[in-house]
């Protein structure tokens, strides 16, 4: 099926992760075990707090750092982790999706990162990746590993808000980004590997029901992370192509940005005033663009 081409913007640079950051050793484990990754600091998981501050991760650094309205980078915390997605918890907590720990805690306040969830009952995770808070207080999140198209066993979690963790899906090559739509009656998940975003119907009692492809990418290296606006517009960021999309709720492309500085444009947010400006983080070059969109939305991102 063929689209009119999308309108094309290009975003231009935020911040750039200074030098005196930009010490990860090539010998990292997390580099050596991921085939074509930047071998320096990879930026993710960028989310606003309510103060304006830019938080994202470093995934082989096991870092968060803030960004000020400004671009200055502060390191906010270090730990023995791969952080790799990031979520504002009501109580003003940050929840993350740790690869090689599973879901943390970090704490503004005192600095202090904690275990949150580390297991499936007795089971460890392949490798926690992104994570979605619904309105009511549910983490819907994808654990990835190593999974693919070779080995389609990724999974996406649920955990409920009286600790009770489901797994509602068992068979996805790499699932990544995540995200629900307005009414929270569905979930897109990121497929990279199958280079698509699949989407998943929920049923009234919040159990999985026809399950199918959304939208069916090409060329890079599949999408990353994903964000929705207020009319249900899916924002894609598209790892290899150096590119972000936006499709309407019908699934049709009607916005490509396109990175100046490199392709591995890895997660998104909204920020800005009334949160119609993108911020996109991009690992190649250890930065984060911006650009202006005619786009509502609150910050309703997976990363």
């Amino acid at each position: 099926m063929f689209f009119a081409p999308p309108k094309l913007v290009e975003a231009s640079i935020f911040a750039t992760l200074p030098d005196k950051y930009r010490d990860t050793d090539s010998n990292n484990e997390w580099i050596r075990g991921q085939p074509g990754a930047p071998a320096q600091p990879v930026l993710e998981g960028p989310v606003f707090d309510q103060n304006g501050y830019l938080y994202c991760v470093d995934i082989p650094g096991g870092r968060i750092f803030r960004v000020d309205q400004t671009g200055h980078f502060d390191l906010a915390v270090q730990y023995d982790g791969w952080p790799n997605g990031l979520k504002i918890m009501p109580d003003g907590r940050f929840l993350i999706a740790d690869y090689k720990n599973g879901l943390m805690s970090y704490d503004p306040g005192t600095g202090q990162v904690q275990s949150w969830l580390t297991r499936y009952g007795l089971e460890p995770f392949k490798g926690v990746n992104d994570l979605f808070v619904a309105s009511n207080g549910d983490v819907y999140f994808t654990d990835q590993g190593m999974t693919g198209l070779h080995d389609p066993t990724g999974r996406v979690f649920r955990m409920k808000q009286d600790g009770r963790v489901e797994c509602l899906l068992a068979n996805i090559p790499s699932p990544n980004g995540i995200v629900m739509n307005v009414d929270e009656s569905c979930i897109f998940v990121a497929a990279t590997r199958d280079n698509s975003i699949w989407r998943i119907a929920l049923k009234i009692d919040g159990s999985v029901s026809k399950v199918g492809k959304f939208i069916q990418l090409s060329g890079g290296g599949g999408p990353d992370g994903l964000a929705i606006d207020e009319e249900d517009r899916l924002i894609i960021a598209h790892v290899g192509l150096g590119s972000v999309w936006v499709f309407d709720r019908k699934g049709e492309p009607v916005l490509r940005v396109s990175s100046p500085s490199g392709t591995h444009t890895t997660n998104i947010a909204f920020g800005g005033p009334q949160r119609k400006n993108l911020f996109i983080t991009e690992a190649t070059s250890s930065t984060i663009l911006t650009t202006q969109l005619d786009i509502p939305g609150k910050t309703r991102i997976s990363i």
